[in-house]
């Protein structure tokens, strides 16, 4: 079962949960495919080593070739080709990969060279088998790195957990195109609540199944508990607003360890995804 964890904006606990999960199982594959900004290592205590590299196909003009008829670069979605008066400019930054100039131009000018965006790395112990996934600083394309880290997901785990990066747009769908669930951490404040509608139109849209968590439970009002009610979402669990587990979380101490008692709330929450899921 392929459960991804996600949120409206960042900083809802997303990681915490995550990280919990897989501390609470056994034979657990966690994937964390937030590759702006990848923190469950922060509290696992692994080593990770470069096991692949992402990269995308970046075009290439035969000046000798082209004659500039510029269908490249009028059909390109991204805007990546410049026609000019004497060639056709690439922008690397602004090319997305997908061959479509390659594939229709009249001359045969373009290849692909592939161009490096990230790194995915490894770790994994007797039972956790862990990825993540980290895009070269200055690069702006995280979805095809998510992409690249999502073929190392392991058939031999019954388990798998996805961190997926915040917000709504194609990293998350990236992440969740495939999951058998998601889970959806919030925070009980407008704003969190806000954020989490978007998100949850996208799951709706994508048909997928969900729930969500409610994180530090008290800080705000009762507005998305009753969202949640009236839209007959399930409430799968409340982590509570606690100064102790913000300070073990700040210390990178995962919740499960500074807090054992935990552990069987994640199992049951599981359990409870497998009924709905079956």
């Amino acid at each position: 079962m392929k459960v991804a964890i996600v949120s409206g904006k960042g900083g809802t606990g997303k990681t915490t949960v995550a990280v919990s999960i897989a501390l609470s199982h056994k034979k657990v594959h966690l994937l964390d495919a937030d590759v702006d900004e990848p923190n469950c290592s922060l509290f696992l205590n692994m080593s990770t080593e470069v096991v692949g590299v992402a990269k995308i196909p970046i075009p290439v003009i035969d000046k000798n070739k082209c004659t500039l008829c510029g269908i490249c670069s009028s059909n390109c979605e991204y805007n990546a080709l410049m026609k000019l008066p004497g060639e056709i400019l690439v922008h690397d930054k602004m090319c997305h990969g997908c061959g479509l100039c390659t594939y229709i131009c009249p001359e045969e000018a373009i290849t692909e060279l592939p161009r490096e965006i990230g790194k995915i790395y490894e770790a994994s112990n007797d039972n956790l088998l862990f990825h993540f996934g980290e895009i070269i600083v200055g690069e702006e394309l995280s979805t095809p790195v998510i992409g690249n880290l999502m073929k190392y997901i392991s058939p031999s785990k019954s388990l798998v957990i996805v961190d997926s990066p915040p917000g709504s747009a194609c990293p998350m769908v990236e992440v969740v195109i495939d999951s058998d669930f998601v889970i959806v951490v919030s925070e009980p404040t407008p704003f969190g609540l806000s954020d989490m509608k978007i998100v949850i139109d996208t799951l709706r849209v994508l048909d997928k199944k969900f729930g969500v968590v409610i994180n530090k439970d008290g800080v705000g009002d009762d507005e998305l508990e009753r969202f949640c009610e009236s839209e007959q979402i399930p409430i799968l669990m409340k982590i509570p607003f606690d100064l102790k587990i913000a300070r073990n979380y700040s210390k990178g101490i995962p919740l499960v360890q500074a807090f054992p008692e935990y552990t069987q709330s994640f199992q049951n929450m599981i359990g409870k995804i497998k009924e709905i899921v079956q």
